[in-house]
């Protein structure tokens, strides 16, 4: 998925507007401001997700949780969206945190926090473990992937391949994640593509919805990265340049970012051709206090008004449609 030779692009029927996904980082509590931990598995929040049902249901909108290891191992995780599953009011695709996810052979640091980080054999292992996880405690095959901090490499495709999946929303476009040990998206763009061969065996890319807004827009990936290194955050240059609306980088999400902010992302990207989006935040952000973005009741109404704003003037505004991770991949060619 991150060799532009092996890509190729996928076509879509967007004659009825728009695409819209919704997927959820599906995943246990921890403190955001520690290194990743092995012991913390809790997963308390997801009984909270009913919060963000009620919303899908009011629009009409199927959501895909990934979710990880603690929420597909434990009876409190996988429990809550069982019953969503069962009532088809949502899909279940796969989410790997390797430092949660057995078998724990390697040390637990960043650079390992990227399952495409790991010796392949490991990595394979791991999201061998989860997948038969999921299934065992779902009933259902699982179809989608999306890797935990987007941390897809090399070896990655051909992994999802063998464990039979087809459909992966891990890319973040025009993104590189290098500084941090983890992958480059620079040559990614935002649109859904076909990688990982021809055929039956062949996988879809839906990337993650980011992209670039301002007077600079159009060159943000060649222009953002370079910018906001050391020298640039020591200036401040990210932050001027979005004062005054030159470039700013916006990531489709709730969580911290206004709706306004939202809408002008969305308008700039159909301005430029793009027809399937992606709208994606995290489960531990339904429960105040896990997440930085919803420390309280009165962040959390604002994440749901947020939400709510946005699927009114994505789905009747601009006429789109929802659909999940795997309609998409299954009405692709």
């Amino acid at each position: 998925m991150l060799d532009p030779s092996t890509w190729q692009p996928a076509t879509l029927d967007t004659r009825q507007g728009p695409i819209l996904a919704v997927v959820i980082d599906t995943e246990e509590e921890f403190d955001w401001g520690r290194p990743v931990d092995r012991a913390s598995t809790g997963v308390a929040s997801i009984r909270h997700q009913d919060r963000a049902q009620a919303l899908f249901a009011e629009f009409g909108i199927v959501p895909t949780y990934v979710v990880d290891y603690p929420v597909a191992s434990q009876p409190d995780g996988y429990g809550p969206l069982r019953e969503f599953l069962a009532d088809g009011a949502c899909e279940i695709g796969a989410h790997l945190h390797p430092w949660v996810n057995p078998p724990h052979e390697e040390p637990v640091c960043n650079l390992n926090s990227y399952p495409g980080n790991l010796p392949p054999d490991l990595e394979a292992r791991k999201l061998e473990v989860l997948k038969k996880t999921i299934e065992d405690n779902f009933g259902r095959p699982v179809r989608a992937y999306r890797a935990g901090r987007y941390g897809v490499g090399r070896a990655s495709t051909g992994i999802l391949r063998k464990l039979g999946f087809d459909v992966d929303s891990s890319v973040v476009p025009g993104s590189d994640f290098r500084r941090d040990e983890g992958p480059d998206f620079l040559a990614c763009g935002p649109d859904p593509y076909w990688f990982g061969g021809n055929g039956e065996g062949r996988l879809l890319e839906i990337p993650v919805t980011a992209g670039y807004v301002g007077i600079l827009g159009d060159a943000g990936k060649r222009l953002y990265w370079p910018l906001s290194g050391p020298l640039g955050q020591k200036f401040r240059i990210p932050g001027i340049l979005s004062r005054l609306g030159l470039l700013e980088r916006i990531r489709l999400s709730p969580e911290g970012i206004p709706f306004d902010d939202l809408r002008r992302l969305t308008t700039a990207l159909l301005g430029r051709g793009h027809r399937v989006f992606t709208i994606s935040y995290h489960s531990p952000s339904l429960d105040p206090g896990h997440t930085p973005y919803v420390r309280d009741r009165a962040e959390l109404d604002a994440f749901l008004d947020t939400l709510r704003r946005y699927f009114h003037f994505f789905l009747n505004d601009l006429g789109g449609r929802p659909m999940t991770l795997t309609q998409i991949r299954d009405a692709a060619s």
